[in-house]
């Protein structure tokens, strides 16, 4: 997959453990670093370090401030992220490899939502 994170922004993204059904990353970057265009699926976020981030994806571009140890309900996603803050960022996440299942809400569920860019 040409969007994929690991493989366009291999500079700040790692894989940490993956298995049939998940793929758990780890993202890292300093103030003032911009990625690539690159494509998330259904995924949920765990903030490990408070940041500021600006997320463009398509037409739309949004400013994102969470705090350490946020848990956020990712819809798929395509974006480039730019930290926009004064700390590092430092974000586990955990990526979901099954579809989901037909009719089931894609909404942001008990937690927040991020949604930015095309479906």
């Amino acid at each position: 997959m040409a969007l994929d994170c690991v493989a366009s922004n291999p500079e700040h993204y790692r894989v940490v453990m993956e298995n049939e059904r998940v793929r758990v990353l780890l993202y890292e970057d300093v103030p003032g670093v911009r990625t690539v265009v690159h494509r998330h699926p259904d995924s949920v976020m765990w903030t490990l370090s408070s940041f500021r981030r600006r997320l463009v994806g398509g037409q739309s571009e949004v400013d994102v401030e969470l705090p350490a140890g946020a848990a956020v309900w990712l819809p798929a996603q395509e974006h480039l992220g730019e930290n926009i803050g004064e700390t590092d960022t430092r974000v586990l996440f955990v990526e979901l490899k099954e579809p989901a299942p037909a009719g089931a809400d894609p909404g942001p569920g008990s937690g927040t939502a991020v949604v930015l860019g095309p479906d």
